[in-house]
């Protein structure tokens, strides 16, 4: 055995075993591909406002950069609770808020506290692929129930994810709204599933990260609005999007208080807390930055209207109706595998969106294109595409 083999073979196989994103494998294409106009990833084009930046170099400046609140800033988390309580409409206390090194640590977090080797999580999908490795790292399974495309938009069975839990089930995982899909859970069925998990004694776990991106209503429903402060509910949130902060990696969780020292060693063993001044921004970003993200909510609506009429346009292609987050999922007619397809328009029309196998059941068979865009650049890919497909 080479040493290389050698080492490979000491690794634990969960973590041999993780796939590499097909995303990224579409995205690394652009890099040989100078004037590729990139849709795949997740992420908008505007930078954080100067109001937010401001207040971080400010806090540099003072001299805020020192361990600090493992579980958050004192201000940052009351800053949180308030937002909670205002925009869904009951008290939320602080003591149930941990701020967190984004919101992929969150859900990191998330699976360290409730999995086991041999547990499984149920899933509902398409979705963002990390949580369910954060599944896999911790020696359990993400058992996915798929959601069903149609004219009206994407649809849950609930006797579907109620039967896929078994006696290792510790939770039950919702993105809402979602991506890629921009499905979003209504009341209804929220009330469903967290009627179903207090009788089964499990998590509810809610990734909320595109709460207020959406297009038929002020706000996305939330497990908050209905839930009890001591039910099993677990809310992941992050100001990655709403707040146009991306790289500055700071997420939150809401959870029932009760566990929040569990978290508090987590976070101990994993970061030990996060940026002090960065937080600080973020108390800006929730004090000051609601009519930032109402424009940018607004940019993101009138660039939804753009893609979806341009796409159903084109010979060939339909959108699966959503009326939430930043993406749609697409349809095309005799397209085969979207890997190799979405790697064929990177080459042939210029233009990357995201295979649908990247997001598990229910994914194949569409791309994913992130309209988080300028209009002028979102006009352009769209020239492109009409290009490569050509008109109805």
């Amino acid at each position: 055995m080479s040493p290389d083999a050698s080492t490979q073979a000491m690794l634990r196989p969960e973590i041999d075993a993780l796939p590499d994103s097909q995303i990224v494998e579409v995205w690394k294409m652009g890099f040989e591909i100078p004037d590729v106009i990139g849709l795949w990833v997740g992420e908008g084009d505007i930078p954080t406002p100067q109001f937010i930046c401001d207040a971080a170099a400010a806090a540099f400046k003072a001299g805020h950069t020192f361990y600090t609140y493992k579980r958050g800033i004192p201000a940052l988390r009351d800053a949180l609770a308030r937002y909670h309580t205002r925009i869904n409409r009951k008290p939320v206390d602080s003591d149930r808020i941990t701020v967190t090194s984004a919101g992929m640590n969150a859900m990191m977090l998330v699976a360290e506290m409730l999995v086991s080797r041999g547990d499984n999580i149920v899933v509902v999908s398409p979705i963002w692929p990390n949580f369910e490795r954060s599944i896999e790292i911790m020696g359990g399974t993400a058992r996915e129930i798929a959601l069903e495309p149609g004219n009206a938009g994407w649809r849950l069975d609930l006797d579907k994810l109620f039967a896929a839990v078994d006696s290792r089930t510790r939770a039950i995982y919702v993105a809402t709204p979602g991506n890629p899909t921009g499905w979003l859970m209504e009341h209804d069925q929220m009330k469903a599933v967290l009627d179903f998990c207090r009788q089964r004694g499990l998590f509810v776990i809610s990734d909320e990260v595109y709460h207020r991106f959406t297009y038929d209503r002020p706000i996305a429903p939330s497990f908050l609005d209905i839930a009890s402060p001591d039910d099993p509910l677990i809310v992941v949130n992050s100001f990655s999007k709403s707040w146009a902060m991306t790289g500055w990696r700071v997420g939150w969780t809401v959870t029932p208080s009760r566990i929040g020292s569990a978290l508090d060693r987590l976070v101990e063993y994993n970061t030990s807390g996060g940026v002090q001044a960065l937080q600080e921004a973020c108390v800006v970003a929730l004090e000051q930055g609601e009519d930032f993200v109402k424009d940018l909510v607004e940019r993101c609506h009138q660039a939804h209207d753009l893609v979806v009429k341009r796409l159903n346009a084109m010979k060939g292609v339909h959108v699966v109706p959503a009326p939430a987050a930043f993406y749609v999922m697409l349809q095309v007619e005799g397209m085969g595998p979207s890997l190799p397809f979405a790697k064929r328009l990177v080459r042939e029309a210029r233009v990357g969106l995201a295979p649908g196998s990247a997001f598990g059941a229910g994914g194949e068979g569409h791309l994913r294109l992130c309209y988080a865009s300028s209009h002028e650049r979102l006009m352009k890919a769209m020239d492109r595409l009409e290009e490569f497909f050509g008109k109805k």
